[in-house]
């Protein structure tokens, strides 16, 4: 249970807000989080505490301590969230839950990425501003595990106060500061951004689309 409240502490230090207004979000008293964080007490978050924080850190409630994701002959289940990350400029993001659920095979994912299974999900990519690399209606895999310190050179899912967006992000030289560009030239390219006014949900690691 240690590793929830530090993963709780690490993204309350990254999203830059302080533990008694994640208390009142969770419209508890105000030293509700530290005292969990700090001093263990309550001994697990509430279901409904647990599935509001997911929301609003944008990551799976498994890595607040929700159920394990079952491993079923061999394949890994990842949610499927009902949610679009938009390759535009931002898809509001309404609804956060899982709708349905995909299956990896255990040792294909091993190769693709080290991440628990409880960082990663799928959402779907709306709007055309990725393209070529991601399409309309292409699902990515996001590992939510994978920002932070790990952020590096890649296409990651960001949060823009309830908007997801789906873009490619360069460091600058330095790290402290990031460009924020989309594949698509018609759309704007953001630069000498600094890193830590942006909340990464988490990096894009694989894609799938219909043909």
């Amino acid at each position: 249970m240690e590793n929830v409240r530090e993963e709780l502490d690490r993204l309350i230090r990254q999203r830059n807000v302080g533990y008694s207004a994640i208390s009142r979000l969770l419209n508890r008293n105000p030293a509700y989080i530290q005292q969990f964080i700090k001093r263990g007490s309550p001994r697990k978050l509430d279901d409904e505490d647990r599935r509001i924080l997911a929301r609003f850190f944008g990551v799976d409630e498994q890595v607040l301590g929700g159920p394990a994701l079952a491993i079923r002959d061999g394949l890994v289940e990842v949610p499927i969230l009902n949610v679009d990350a938009s390759a535009g400029f931002g898809a509001i993001a309404e609804s956060e839950t899982a709708h349905t659920r995909f299956g990896f095979d255990e040792r294909w994912l091993g190769k693709l990425t080290r991440a628990k299974s409880a960082s990663l999900s799928i959402i779907h990519v709306h709007g055309e501003s990725m393209e070529p690399t991601l399409r309309d209606g292409d699902e990515v895999l996001v590992d939510a595990s994978d920002q932070g310190s790990r952020l590096r050179d890649g296409i990651y899912v960001l949060r823009a106060d309830d908007a997801l967006v789906v873009k490619r992000v360069t460091i600058q030289p330095g790290g402290r500061q990031i460009t924020i560009s989309s594949d698509n030239s018609a759309y704007p390219t953001w630069t000498d951004v600094d890193r830590s006014t942006i909340h990464v949900v988490g990096r894009v690691i694989w894609f799938g689309r219909s043909v």
